[in-house]
């Protein structure tokens, strides 16, 4: 089931009825939504609830093992049963075949010839999300950072939770947990609040990702084709898609969450206006990045050790995240890539420099800024064509099409003379994103001092658009259905 679907549009508002109106207690609301969270999961492929609910069985009973065990030993038997087996689990599914195919690559180069087995493996929507949900949980067990939770039904909840399920935010069992085991109360303005948000991520999703999508696939997929201009106008495209893609889902299950009185950890906060490498990473994909900074770059010593010991762990927490996204060698290309470009400023320990948002409480940034920013953002985009090519090969063809004379023509491809609509949508996107970058999302306060006709006639407006291009563009998959 797709947030962007007409199933989730029916879905959603008999969740909200039941929870509200009928399921009044606290355990009655909480059964409700791991049921509802279970059909939709079980809506792409129902046999896989049965791996999700193991995942869940096995991490709440190594839980309470841990917290039970009389001895420091007892406690890691548990701890790292739990983690062979969620980690097994993980890259059986995720990386068997690029292993086993790399392996085969790799014995080629010595004029070798094997043929090692593959599997046709289907990959289990959300497994990287719902598994890291997961390891956070032991691991803060481990560390005594938190107890063991006893409660079947509101652990499950806690990693099967439908809005963050299949593609986040990556949730922390210190956030999530306490929200699902207290009493929630209907609140007006935060559920009009989380309609904004769900109406604002649409649009991200349908009129702009995949109105990009259809540009940046055009060109992606002919890279000889075109010019040199053009090549990187495809780049550009393929960056607002995945940035409204993502972010657009991230919006809808923040909403929608908020709906039922949850609150989720926010995972992205207008990252294409970053100054920096260092902020651009700490505005995107904010769940993974932290998750991956306390649980893996803090234990490795963090920035306490040397230079050396600083660099080296930079290294490791880029690459693991390129490899996360993807059995591929353009994820890992990717993020070998983005460590390169903030290795400046962990070196010189600057990474912190711009802590707080741009041009905090200005109409436009400075000169300074703004070429901060469009170099930040250009360094984001050459990064993003490994992360969207379909190999190395198509990578590097791409860029090496890029850097011709023609580079320096007007962009042009088939059908950009019917795009110029949407180009005034793009352009208002990025307005209102600016405008609204000292809030959480991008119509939080948008429009407030307008006349309340006005502001509702907006709104609507937004619901139009958003329906003509649904109706008229084919629909795309969220990107991250398949991390």
């Amino acid at each position: 089931m797709l947030f962007n679907s007409l199933g989730f549009a029916i879905f959603l508002p008999i969740v909200f009825i039941l929870y509200w109106f009928i399921f009044k207690s606290r355990q009655q609301q909480n059964l409700l939504l791991l049921s509802a969270s279970y059909f939709f999961y079980g809506c792409w492929d129902w046999r896989f609830l049965f791996l999700l609910i193991f995942s869940t069985v096995l991490d709440f009973y190594t839980g309470i093992k841990m917290s039970d065990a009389k001895n420091q030993h007892a406690k890691k038997f548990w701890f790292a049963l739990s983690i062979i087996i969620n980690l097994s689990f993980l890259g059986f599914f995720k990386y068997y075949n690029f292993f086993a195919e790399s392996f085969r690559d790799f014995i080629a180069h010595f004029g070798l010839t094997v043929n090692p087995f593959t599997l046709n493996i289907i990959l289990p929507v959300g497994i990287s999300f719902y598994t890291f949900h997961g390891l956070s949980y032991v691991i803060d067990i481990y560390h005594n950072r938190i107890e063991a939770e006893k409660k079947f039904i509101d652990y499950s909840l806690f990693v099967s939770y439908f809005p963050l399920l299949v593609a986040g935010p990556i949730e922390r069992a210190t956030h999530l947990l306490p929200q699902i085991k207290q009493d929630r109360t209907f609140n007006y303005s935060r559920a009009i609040d989380g309609l904004r948000q769900i109406l604002w991520g649409l649009f991200k999703k349908i009129v702009i990702a995949d109105q990009c999508a259809v540009f940046a696939n055009q060109i992606f997929n002919n890279p000889t084709d075109y010019s040199g201009s053009t090549l990187v106008l495809g780049a550009v495209f393929f960056a607002f898609q995945i940035y409204g893609d993502f972010s657009g889902y991230s919006g809808i299950a923040l909403g929608t969450s908020r709906l039922l009185g949850i609150e989720l950890l926010r995972n992205f906060a207008n990252p294409y206006f970053s100054r920096d490498i260092a902020e651009f990473w700490r505005r995107w994909h904010i769940s993974l990045s932290t998750w991956f900074r306390d649980y893996l770059y803090i234990p490795l010593g963090g920035s306490k050790g040397g230079k050396w010991a600083r660099i080296r762990n930079t290294f490791i927490i880029f690459i693991v995240s390129g490899f996360w996204h993807g059995a591929n060698w353009t994820f890992i290309i990717w993020g070998l890539l983005n460590a390169i470009f903030i290795m400046p400023s962990i070196i010189l320990q600057t990474n912190r420099t711009n802590l707080n948002i741009v041009a905090q409480g200005k109409i436009l940034p400075s000169v300074k800024e703004f070429f901060a920013m469009l170099f930040t953002f250009s360094l984001t985009v050459f990064a993003w064509i490994f992360f969207r090519a379909k190999d190395v090969h198509h990578a590097i063809e791409y860029i090496a099409n890029i850097f011709k004379k023609s580079l320096f023509k007007i962009p042009y491809f088939p059908g950009i003379g019917l795009a110029k609509p949407f180009f005034l949508f793009l352009l208002c996107f990025i307005v209102i994103e600016w405008r609204q970058r000292e809030q959480l999302f991008g119509l939080q306060t948008f429009g407030h001092k307008w006349h309340q006709v006005l502001r509702w006639a907006f709104y609507l407006f937004l619901v139009i658009v958003i329906y003509y291009y649904a109706i008229t563009t084919d629909p795309q998959q969220f990107i991250y259905f398949q991390f």
